[in-house]
């Protein structure tokens, strides 16, 4: 349990100064330049996504396809919640950020962070019943069902950050105001508190780290029927696609839950590695959906083929 701070509740923090990754100051300029660069491509990849799924009809027709294009559609906000601020931490502009700032910094990124988690399981879902049960995939997981998920998907993950922020928020901050991380998250917040936060980081535990963990052992579940599945079908190159098809997906969802759970089911951590752990659901994750999705798909592959080989003969017309 944490023991409150003696420290004067007359002084209320207005703002909180982020203290952003450790970093050598020789290598500000190359790291500024690398985000930079990682926050231009994720937004570039993901839109690109987007509208490859919308242009194409038989994309944004299947089920599998919309939720791609959801999750293109969070990891382009997710990306612009963190980096941006992120980028500003290697330059000389001011580190501090309004009580408000914070607040909403915390809330859209608990928000969007955990309709992502919910998403990557109905993706696992939607691929199980793809793959284990063909002939009734069109009435298990048709459009309208998959709607109804992924707005399930939006109002669960709303409601999250709502409980996260109001609890993170309603304790009061006295001093010091500096966040000892690269954006304001629930642990690196609640360090700074003038209260007892034995109840929030209670509630962390079971309502991130819990459900995180649930939801990534249900994928690896869906997973672990869909590999059984596919062993069994008899050619060579049917196996090989299907692979193909979930490993892509299964990479993705280890890079996103496996750091996610790492920092969340440890409360109190006050561990350096924290911060270089989260960069990889933070910043990584919403770069590799695209490349990953793009480059191992072939109906997104022979979409975008498409897409230029229209683009290149309506040029050529004019």
């Amino acid at each position: 349990m944490r023991k409150t701070k003696n420290t004067s509740l007359d002084t209320i923090v207005t703002d909180f100064i982020l203290l952003g990754l450790s970093h050598p100051p020789n290598l500000r300029t190359l790291l500024f330049l690398v985000f930079c660069t990682i926050y231009v491509l994720t937004q570039l990849g993901n839109l690109l996504i987007l509208l490859t799924v919308w242009a194409e009809p038989k994309l944004h027709a299947r089920p599998m396809y919309l939720l791609l294009g959801v999750l293109s559609f969070l990891d382009m906000w997710l990306s612009s919640v963190i980096v941006p601020r992120l980028i500003l931490n290697f330059t000389a502009a001011s580190k501090a950020v309004p009580f408000g700032g914070c607040v909403a910094q915390l809330y859209f990124f608990h928000f969007l962070g955990s309709t992502q988690c919910f998403l990557y399981t109905l993706m696992a879902y939607d691929r199980y019943l793809a793959i284990c049960q063909p002939l009734r995939y069109p009435v298990l997981m048709n459009g309208r069902l998959c709607s109804i998920l992924v707005a399930g998907a939006w109002l669960a993950g709303s409601i999250h950050g709502s409980i996260q922020a109001a609890l993170t928020f309603r304790l009061p901050y006295c001093g010091p105001n500096q966040v000892d991380y690269f954006f304001c998250d629930i642990p690196a917040v609640l360090r700074l508190a003038c209260a007892d936060t034995s109840v929030n980081e209670l509630v962390t535990f079971v309502d991130i780290g819990v459900v995180a963990a649930s939801c990534f052992m249900l994928i690896l579940l869906s997973y672990a029927n869909i590999i059984r599945a596919i062993l069994k079908i008899r050619t060579a190159d049917g196996r090989r696609r299907a692979f193909s098809t979930c490993g892509s997906h299964l990479t993705v969802v280890t890079v996103y839950y496996v750091p996610c759970i790492f920092i969340y089911l440890r409360a109190g951590s006050k561990s350096p590695l924290d911060g270089a752990v989260a960069v990889f659901y933070t910043v990584v994750t919403p770069l590799l959906n695209p490349l990953i999705y793009t480059l191992r798909n072939q109906d997104v592959k022979s979409a975008l083929r498409r897409m230029t080989a229209g683009r290149g003969a309506v040029n050529e017309k004019k």
